[in-house]
């Protein structure tokens, strides 16, 4: 039995080897922007406290956090996440719907959770006005980093990623948004779409920026799909945890599981499985599929099989087990 279990997970790990040989090699430990749409649904916070947690254990360098939202308290939030994980000076960018840009989501927390955070728990910022402009961020860290270095994980709208895309020389580097990305980022790892065909609500929310940057976006593309996160329920753990205490990951988990019939079980954590590929890649958890996604004008998408640039996660082990990984890391508290 051990043997077949071994076996499998070496099998697992051969047939993901393709994700990440398509560019240069993966740094020891890679550097990463995490964007994300921290507000309208809850599993962005365990995508955050996971990222946090790989961090802490030496296995990522967080280079910022973005929002794609632009709800008043979304810049403040990622500040608490971003202190209470002992990183209070990382810099946080928010959209600013400059002229020209492709404008930002507005959608806030239904569960009103962060209400609670920015009242109980220390941030640097105390508005987005004191945040950087998200393309302008993202611009000015790109810039400042080795030449396809960089993984982007995005878990939110693609709004940001079309506006860099878009954007032009600017004093932090005289390369086009374009041609900054396909220089500075070794690959994008997103939490986008439904395959192999489907309407995903990251997707769908600006399908104008998602149609660019799946037209655009120069570098390979990993998508953990809608299916993907799906099946898998956490935040039960860290909710009955009874060593953990003043966590604003555990409180927004404790307040936005019962108010949902569909959570009884935990919430579903489509973004978490974004994060942990995107700093351990696929292996032993899934394997991956190549081809290529299409943004059709209605928000939904397609998946071609025989396209190319970009892969979809496929699962490789029982839910299960990715679930208990996933709910470990969360659990994570911060050194102190």
């Amino acid at each position: 039995m051990l043997f077949r279990l071994a076996l499998l997970v070496l099998l697992v790990a051969a047939e993901s080897i393709p994700v990440w040989s398509q560019r240069a090699p993966r740094p020891t430990v890679p550097s990463l922007i995490f964007d994300t749409d921290m507000g309208p649904d809850y599993d962005d916070v365990g995508a955050i406290a996971l990222l946090h947690a790989l961090a802490d254990s030496g296995k990522v360098r967080i280079l910022a956090t973005v929002a794609s939202t632009t709800y008043p308290r979304v810049g403040p939030v990622l500040s608490v996440f971003n202190t209470y994980f002992g990183r209070p000076n990382l810099p946080v960018g928010v959209p600013r719907d400059l002229p020209g840009q492709l404008p930002a989501i507005p959608d806030a927390d239904k569960q009103h959770w962060s209400d609670t955070l920015v009242a109980r728990y220390p941030h640097k910022l105390r508005s987005n006005a004191e945040a950087e402009e998200a393309v302008s961020l993202y611009r000015r860290v790109l810039a400042a980093q080795p030449d396809g270095s960089v993984t982007v994980v995005t878990v939110g709208f693609f709004t940001n990623l079309a506006n860099l895309l878009r954007s032009g020389p600017d004093k932090h580097s005289k390369l086009s948004g374009r041609d900054l990305v396909a220089r500075k980022v070794g690959r994008l790892v997103s939490m986008a779409g439904k395959f192999p065909t489907g309407r995903e609500f990251n997707v769908f929310k600006d399908t104008k920026a998602s149609q660019v940057v799946m037209a655009n976006w120069p570098t390979p593309v990993l998508f953990s799909g809608f299916e993907i996160g799906e099946k898998i329920h956490t935040g039960l753990p860290l909710v009955r945890n009874p060593t953990i205490r003043n966590s604003p990951v555990q409180d927004v988990f404790r307040i936005s599981i019962p108010l949902d019939k569909n959570d009884v079980n935990g919430r579903m954590s489509w973004d978490q499985t974004a994060v942990l590929v995107a700093v351990n890649g696929p292996a032993p958890y899934y394997t991956t599929q190549p081809g290529r996604m299409t943004v059709a004008d209605d928000g939904s998408n397609g998946w071609d099989p025989a396209g190319t640039g970009h892969q979809r996660l496929i699962e490789a082990l029982p839910v299960a087990v990715t679930e208990g990984k996933i709910n470990e890391l969360m659990q994570h508290q911060p050194r102190r």
